[in-house]
């Protein structure tokens, strides 16, 4: 959809991944040192329930007023296994880099919450009635996986692999590494009882958003590039 554009502009410091990376590793630290009950109260406090959000017992503003809504943000911060976390992260920074760069940091930032976000409220509408939390910024990587195709989908990433006794460096199509993101997704839904209520409606709904995002985002991407 997009070319590369050569600039002669000035380098500008792209500070979104690398904030949200930090953000999931300090609350996945927190989470890993806390007395195993005051762990699972943070992820039923301030993950995305289902049951929770979609009460009927209670009248829908006071979903708003409890703060209850908010979760479908802070529970994209929200992982409590590092295998989960490292594979979201590195999928984050290999796609997120790029995606930024033609982005900018804020618009990026927007992509990633609101993405999320979207794929969780998508989730808790699936799973309504469910009480184990959603938690997890798959929803969200899987908007900037979506926007990086989008927005370069002819795209090939430099990868540094183990080959017999020596490491070699390949290109290998972005796709490939697409295809494996939604294996490693796939495998999370299945295993998702152990990690919280993981679904694969959330990764859809987040793809779906990135790719419409930066079809939306066109324009202000064509002048970054230019400009």
């Amino acid at each position: 959809m997009f070319v590369q554009v050569d600039t002669r502009r000035r380098q500008r410091w792209y500070w979104a991944t690398g904030v949200l990376v930090v953000a999931c590793v300090s609350c996945f630290m927190v989470l890993a040192l806390s007395p195993a009950a005051e762990q699972l109260s943070l992820v039923m406090r301030w993950g995305a329930i289902p049951a929770r959000l979609f009460s009927l017992d209670r009248p829908w503003w006071t979903h708003i007023t409890r703060g209850d809504v908010v979760t479908l943000a802070t529970a994209l911060f929200i992982h409590v296994a590092w295998v989960h976390l490292l594979s979201n992260l590195m999928f984050l920074v290999i796609f997120g880099l790029s995606s930024e760069r033609a982005l900018g940091s804020p618009r990026f930032l927007v992509l990633f919450l609101f993405g999320g976000t979207f794929a969780n409220l998508v989730g808790a509408i699936t799973l309504a009635g469910v009480h184990a939390p959603i938690i997890g910024c798959s929803g969200a990587v899987s908007a900037v996986v979506g926007a990086y195709l989008a927005l370069f989908p002819r795209a090939r990433l430099g990868l540094v692999l183990p080959l017999g006794l020596f490491l070699e460096f390949v290109r290998v199509p972005a796709s490939l590494l697409i295809g494996i993101w939604v294996l490693l997704q796939l495998m999370f839904t299945y295993a998702g009882p152990g990690f919280g209520a993981v679904v694969w409606w959330c990764h859809i709904a987040g793809f779906l958003f990135g790719v419409v995002f930066a079809l939306v985002s066109r324009g202000a991407v064509m002048r970054r590039m230019r400009g």
